[in-house]
C-alpha cells in the first residue's frame, strides 16, 4: 500500500519523527523508509529497546503507535502513486486476482483502498498488521494474503518498495518485484532479494505493456 499504491511514505516519515520525539525516541526519515513494511508496533519496540534499553509491552507499543497515527492523520492527503491505478486496471482486465499486504493498520488509509481502487481491491483481499503475529520481513503476511486469494507462491507476484517487504515476498517464495519509489538506493532492494527492480510504478506499467504485448504477438495461449 504505502509507497506502492499510495504515495504516503513522505507523510509517514514526518509522522514517525514527530510522534517518536514525544517519547524521547530519535527516528530519522531514513529510519522510517528502512523499517517500512514492518508492523508499527514491532518498529517501536525495537527502537525503544535500542535507544532506551528496555522492553515494552505490545499494549505500550500500540499506545505509542496510536500517537503516530494521530500525527499521520493531520498530514495532507497522500495521492495515488502515478501508474498504480493504470497497472491495476490492466491486471484486472487480464483476470489477475489482486490483494494488498501491508504492515500498516491505519484504518483511514485502508478504507481508501476499497474506494480509490474499486473494483480491483475488496476488503476480503486486504491483509494488515493485525492479521499476523509476525510482520515483514517474515513471510507470514504474504502467506496470509495468498490464503485469502486462494493462490500458491508460484502463482503469485509480489510488488514491493521496501527492503523488509521484499524479504517477506522472497521468504514466501514468490516472484518479487522491487519498485524504488523512495530515497533508498536500488542496491538495497537487490540485496533484499528482489527478482527485478524498476524505478517507478509507471515504469512497471509500461514494462508490463511491452512484455504482455510481445507475449500476445508470439503466443496463441497467453491472452
Amino acid at each position: 500500500m504505502d509507497g506502492v499504491l499510495i504515495n504516503s511514505m513522505p507523510n509517514h516519515a514526518v509522522a514517525w519523527q514527530r510522534s517518536m520525539a514525544t517519547f524521547g525516541i530519535r527516528m530519522t526519515a531514513d529510519d522510517a523508509y528502512a523499517t517500512e513494511g514492518a508492523r508499527g508496533i514491532d518498529t517501536i519496540r525495537n527502537m525503544v529497546k535500542q535507544q532506551q534499553g528496555k522492553d515494552i509491552t505490545l499494549e505500550e507499543a500500540q499506545a505509542m503507535y496510536d500517537v503516530k497515527t494521530r500525527f499521520f492523520g493531520e498530514m495532507p492527503k497522500a495521492e495515488i502513486m502515478p501508474g498504480a491505478y493504470e497497472l491495476m486496471e490492466k491486471l484486472h482486465q487480464e483476470g489477475f486476482v489482486m490483494a494488498v499486504v501491508t504492515g500498516s493498520g491505519q484504518r483511514p488509509l485502508i478504507n481508501r483502498l476499497t474506494t480509490d481502487f474499486h473494483p480491483f481491491i475488496t476488503e476480503d483481499h486486504i491483509t494488515t498488521a493485525y492479521d499476523v503475529q509476525r510482520g515483514k520481513p517474515a513471510p507470514d503476511p504474504y502467506l496470509a494474503g495468498m490464503k485469502k486469494c486462494g493462490t500458491e507462491p508460484w502463482e503469485t507476484i509480489v510488488v514491493e518498495n521496501a527492503p523488509l517487504g521484499i524479504q517477506a515476498g522472497v521468504a514466501a517464495q514468490c516472484f518479487t518485484i522491487g519498485v524504488n519509489t523512495g530515497p533508498l538506493p536500488d542496491e538495497q532492494l537487490w540485496q533484499a532479494g528482489a527478482d527485478l527492480v524498476v524505478p517507478s510504478m509507471t515504469a512497471l506499467c509500461e514494462m508490463w505493456n511491452e512484455e504482455c504485448g510481445m507475449w500476445n504477438e508470439n503466443s496463441t495461449e497467453i491472452k
